[in-house]
């Protein structure tokens, strides 16, 4: 099996990718292809350069920004990715509970264990965890500024608590083509798995193969309102906050009265005052670990 590394270099896990590229030779793959990037925004060259290569298997090394770099590219290629989860939150390596360890990480790659996932698709681009506009969006492209690499985790604290006080926007939101809300909104968010860092549910029964994606806005406004909304999400009752409604869908189309930030999986992208969701059912195959009660599992 030809094993591609697409590397975001200033991300670390364990003893770092000297380490990881040592623990693949142990494991026999002694001449992957492999390819560092600058930023998470490279990757997709390189991992179309390594299908071009004839890779049959890309581990992507990096936090939930890299991942989805490389799942917008691997979607519906039928080439399965595996992650080394070198990032902040790592949500989806959280979710599909891919393990830490470098030895195990690789053990994961090249084992049997495959889960087909959903993807969705947000103004043409793939993500596999979340994907939102308004108060996240703004939190994440603040922290994203060179603080999240200082401060980590706190940093989405920090920036989220300066956002609080951000003005609702009109929005319009239509649910496969019919118009479900229609008001302010302070955030909406499109999610395919429930998690977010911290073991928070924002979605208590998300699931990323059930060929829909989650969609809930939030029109909390003013630190009280957020406070009461942001509680309730900790305690896992987001659906029964006043402040929050959620739905499912496979078609989601978000209009804007003005133009705001989106980010998708942790990463910011530009302002714009429309967004169109779909899903894309079993599009990618991740590199799980065996269950826990697996005979080979301890």
């Amino acid at each position: 099996m030809k094993v591609a590394v697409v590397a975001h270099a200033g991300k670390t896990l364990g003893d770092g990718l000297l380490a990881f590229r040592r623990a693949l030779e142990d494991a026999g793959v002694t001449d992957p292809l492999w390819y560092e990037v600058p930023k998470s925004r490279k990757a997709p060259k390189q991992v179309q350069r390594a299908l071009d290569e004839g890779a049959e298997l890309v581990i992507a090394w990096g936090g939930d920004g890299t991942v989805q770099r490389c799942i917008d590219v691997l979607a519906r290629t039928g080439v399965p990715l595996a992650i080394a989860p070198a990032g902040t939150a790592n949500l989806l390596a959280t979710h599909l509970e891919i393990p830490t360890d470098l030895e195990q990480v690789v053990a994961t790659a090249l084992g049997d264990m495959r889960r087909t996932l959903d993807v969705g698709v947000v103004n043409g681009e793939h993500f596999a965890v979340m994907a939102g506009a308004g108060f996240d969006a703004e939190m994440l492209a603040e922290a994203d500024g060179g603080l999240k690499d200082k401060v980590g985790r706190v940093a989405y604290l920090w920036t989220g608590a300066k956002q609080l006080r951000a003005t609702p926007v009109p929005t319009t939101i239509k649910i496969d083509g019919a118009t479900w809300f229609d008001d302010v909104s302070s955030c909406v968010l499109v999610g395919n798995v429930g998690g977010v860092f911290g073991g928070v549910d924002v979605f208590d029964d998300a699931r990323p193969d059930d060929g829909q994606l989650e969609v809930g806005v939030v029109t909390a406004d003013g630190f009280a309102e957020w406070a009461r909304t942001i509680a309730r999400t900790a305690l896992g009752t987001t659906a029964r906050s006043p402040f929050v409604q959620v739905t499912r869908a496979r078609k989601i189309s978000v209009r804007f009265g003005k133009k705001v930030l989106y980010e998708l999986d942790g990463g910011d992208r530009e302002e714009v005052k429309k967004l169109k969701f779909e899903v894309e059912p079993g599009a990618i195959e991740i590199c799980v670990p065996p269950p826990a009660d697996a005979p080979d599992a301890a």
